[in-house]
């Protein structure tokens, strides 16, 4: 059997979640398998010093104690019979841009299904809570993308990081990976009893103002379309690196 498999990172009750698989169901088979709490900013982590269980809530529809990255081991080699033929995550509860990316577990999903070789795409949207008219939009978008994907695939190694912004949309385009800044990341307080506690991610969240970037279409009112790759050595740094004297041998 060939289905889509649907995962993401805030939990498997999500709206987003529920919006993104009720979005393919007129594609073809859906299975669901997403963590059973919320897993965000957890990136590619992979459990491997404990079992994992999977339980199935409804029909086709898996809650893991683990991660995303387990989530869609376990929809690809474990939960069900057949293969995806597309897999997708999210929507997430708030945009994973620039920087973002290396810590999201939304699009570290997607990343774990293209090393495995299959198309995948991560949808996040740019507001703190789902609103019934942010989820039409959305759904409008993915039922476009997912159709492309499906008709023209994608290159070997990539997949798609779709950010999409709250309110009207103005437009949709292909962006590159921006750059966030985090201002003031981690607040110090004291709790009641006198001992230290730290949170991090306290501070203000901005970009750098770079057109073409995924953070530039979002505060345009714009779908923000970024191929990534899943391979991550920079061949500009091979090349600047290549006078590098290596001629280290052990004596």
């Amino acid at each position: 059997m060939s289905f889509i498999l649907v995962t993401n990172d805030d939990g498997v009750h999500s709206p987003g979640l529920a919006c993104l698989a009720d979005a393919v169901s007129a594609l073809g088979p859906v299975v669901v398998v997403a963590p059973d709490r919320n897993r965000s900013a957890i990136g590619h982590a992979l459990t491997l010093d404990s079992p994992l269980r999977a339980e199935e809530i409804r029909s086709g529809v898996f809650s893991v104690d683990g991660t995303p990255t387990d989530c869609v081991n376990l929809g690809v080699h474990g939960l069900v019979d057949g293969r995806p033929k597309l897999v997708v995550s999210g929507v997430n509860l708030g945009a994973n841009l620039g920087d973002d990316i290396t810590y999201s577990g939304t699009v570290c999903a997607a990343m774990e299904a293209a090393l495995m070789g299959f198309p995948a795409i991560a949808f996040s949207l740019d507001s703190r809570e789902f609103s019934l008219e942010d989820l039409t939009r959305t759904s409008a978008v993915v039922d476009y993308l997912v159709n492309s994907v499906l008709t023209t695939g994608l290159p070997p190694g990539t997949f798609l990081n779709v950010n999409i912004p709250a309110g009207p949309i103005s437009g949709i385009g292909l962006t590159f990976q921006g750059k966030r800044h985090y201002g003031e990341g981690i607040v110090h307080k004291t709790d009641p009893r006198g001992r230290s506690y730290y949170w991090i991610g306290g501070g203000d969240v901005g970009f750098v103002d770079i057109p073409g970037s995924d953070c530039n279409a979002i505060a345009a009112g714009q779908v923000s379309i970024t191929p990534l790759r899943t391979g991550l050595t920079s061949e500009s740094a091979l090349q600047s690196l290549a006078d590098w004297p290596l001629s280290f041998t052990m004596d």
